[in-house]
């Protein structure tokens, strides 16, 4: 019981690098995410099992904390339904949710897993970020990198994806 005292946070996770000569459990973990491709990003939060997977790919994407308009413009930028349409009030109030901002509310607040709601893709397919990356995608963001974990520094990225 000691680790549910941790409040859940929401965390974007972006994929950064390709998995050619990545070893096969990075690979696995990357399809359990849904991150097919580089530039697909997904949201997840802080529970122990994501963290575990989060530190197999380390390597291979970035991740942080997210703020409210950081997820709100995910999902009205680049949130899909399934067959690529995209994400309507019509289909919020049938999944219970009055806008976008609510839905956004109930992420941050980690009462939904947007993977989870129905008929809704998991992954939210992002351009490259604008002026490119800053430093090289093999290094560690704490290395002047981009993989690995970046905090509150994510919404950057995410703003110049999206």
């Amino acid at each position: 019981m000691a680790q549910q005292t941790e409040e859940c946070k929401p965390l974007v996770v972006v994929r950064v690098r390709g998995t050619v000569s990545a070893q096969r459990e990075a690979r696995a973990t990357l399809d359990l995410l849904h991150l097919g491709h580089t530039n697909h990003a997904v949201l997840v939060d802080t529970r122990p099992a994501y963290k575990g997977m989060l530190q197999r790919v380390n390597d291979y994407v970035t991740w942080g904390e997210p703020t409210k308009e950081t997820i709100i413009a995910m999902l009205q930028k680049r949130g899909r339904l399934a067959g690529g349409k995209e994400l309507t009030d019509e289909y919020l109030q049938k999944a219970d949710y009055k806008s976008i901002d609510e839905l956004a509310d109930a992420i941050m607040a980690c009462k939904v897993q947007y993977s989870k709601l129905p008929d809704v893709e998991p992954r939210f397919k992002l351009h490259p970020p604008s002026k490119g990356y800053k430093g090289k995608t093999k290094k560690g963001y704490r290395s002047g990198g981009e993989a690995g974990y970046r905090g509150e520094a994510i919404n950057d990225l995410v703003k110049r994806m999206v």
